[in-house]
């Protein structure tokens, strides 16, 4: 209390990752249980679990998800693509981004805090390791301050390994959905020396799983991330965030002191804060919704017998008590350009052919002149995009004289198989005028599927 008898306002400190001369400070975060604490946990491990099942999973027979980049085969929610196929990508990447942009426009950075891989594996699985070896708060840090011994040797070398462990199973599921869960399995059984290329892909992610979660942490949301910086870009008065109710806080001051309000200046909400900040201060770059503050300060509040909400989820407005919209213009031309893109992705998806047939001229001379005939050389080729295997039948259209060789008048292909079958097609020398049209007309038995493919026959001016 001052003299005047108002009570004095302590400022906490942000507990910042980097000290004052530059070396990197671990943040150690208090423990902390509440209803969204909870439901966050359930999250994190319904994520993890879907990211180790999805690979097991299968549909016609094939992966329910396998990018085959080695091979230029992709597996999505029983579709088959090919390397012919990647322009879809991009529909597929700006719908996540608006996506995103509408999902932060309205709630905020609840990605970040709830569904980033970043924080669900740091949450979810290194910081529970973390306490299950060393305990809770205080206990790290007295054994952080500890001289060097037997007991802080093995916890220390408990500790990291069980990390390595985690980072090395982490980074074999994320293998497996670019080489398959069963040549993935064969690998894991065989010698390194049998596919260096594999294991050191696997060692690399290995590494840089352990280093950011068992070093870098938080700094890869406040440093390396660029979403934070959008934030002030994709959000307004009226999206939902984690805020602090200055009207009901400030002053601060402890129970009983005159003229002070709710919060107590207790510290609490600084000291869950994953990323150090102090969200007193207001919306902050750092801030990742993940609601731990909440938890934290709801918790002293039903200790005080005071109403919980002095931090929460609200709109800047909200917590101005001023009227707040949740749809407005930018919600709808954010979900205008989401709906014209997926406009767009269903009219390339549903012109997308089961396979694709594409005549081209053989490398060499144009033609060739053979015991009074002119002859071109054609390669078809054709790709089976579908995920079961089909046989295709290949017909020549030629004018009146011309003459078409099809050695393999029907192909059978195994999904997402590829052959070039040759082709040829003779013109007696007598009946050469120009020039014309050579088409190959490739048929799906299986479907009746039929796409027609075309190039010219050349022959002497």
């Amino acid at each position: 209390m001052t003299d005047q008898g108002q009570p004095v306002v302590t400022q906490h400190q942000r507990r910042s990752s980097i000290a004052s001369d530059g070396r990197r400070e671990k943040l150690r975060l208090g423990d902390v249980s509440g209803a969204f604490t909870a439901w966050r946990q359930r999250f994190f491990y319904a994520l993890i679990g879907l990211f180790a099942v999805l690979p097991l999973l299968r549909v016609h027979g094939a992966p329910l998800i396998f990018l085959d980049i080695l091979h230029r085969r992709f597996y999505l929610f029983g579709n088959t693509f090919n390397a012919q196929d990647t322009y879809l990508v991009f529909f597929l990447l700006a719908s996540g981004i608006i996506s995103l942009f509408i999902v932060t426009a309205m709630v905020g950075r609840v990605w970040c805090g709830w569904a980033c891989p970043q924080t669900v594996y740091l949450e979810g699985v290194f910081r529970r390791i973390e306490r299950l070896v060393e305990g809770p708060k205080g206990r790290q840090i007295q054994l952080a301050q500890a001289a060097w011994g037997p007991r802080k040797a093995a916890l220390t070398l408990l500790k990291h390994g069980l990390y390595l462990a985690a980072a090395g199973l982490v980074a074999n599921i994320f293998i497996s959905y670019f080489v398959s869960v069963e040549q993935l399995y064969r690998w894991m059984l065989g010698s390194p020396q049998e596919h260096w290329t594999a294991f050191g892909w696997m060692a690399a992610i290995t590494g840089a799983l352990y280093l950011d979660f068992a070093w870098f942490r938080e700094q890869t949301c406040v440093v390396l991330c660029p979403y934070g910086r959008l934030q002030s870009a994709l959000t307004d008065d009226d999206t939902l965030v984690i805020g602090y109710d200055q009207a009901r806080g400030e002053p601060r001051g402890h129970k009983g002191s005159p003229g002070a309000k709710d919060c107590i200046d207790c510290g609490r909400c600084v000291d869950v804060c994953p990323t150090g900040i102090d969200i007193r201060e207001g919306l902050q770059l750092e801030c990742i919704a993940c609601a731990n503050c909440v938890d934290a300060c709801d918790a002293i509040m039903a200790q005080l017998g005071r109403p919980k909400g002095l931090i929460r989820y609200d709109s800047l407005k909200g917590l101005q008590g001023a009227p707040q919209r949740f749809l407005r213009p930018r919600i709808y031309a954010y979900a205008a350009i989401l709906g014209m893109i997926g406009l767009l992705a269903a009219v390339f998806v549903g012109h997308r052919r089961p396979f694709e047939a594409t005549l081209i001229r053989q490398q060499g001379l144009p033609y060739s002149l053979d015991q009074g005939s002119i002859r071109n050389a054609y390669l078809l080729h054709l790709v089976n995009k579908t995920h079961d295997a089909s046989t295709f039948k290949i017909e020549l259209e030629l004018p009146e004289g011309a003459q078409g060789l099809v050695p393999l008048p029907q192909v059978p292909l195994a999904s997402l198989g590829s052959l070039s079958i040759p082709l040829d097609v003779a013109l007696p020398m007598a009946q050469w005028h120009g020039s014309f049209e050579v088409s190959a007309r490739t048929t799906d038995l299986g479907t009746g599927k039929v796409v027609e493919t075309r190039s010219r026959f050349l022959g002497p001016d």
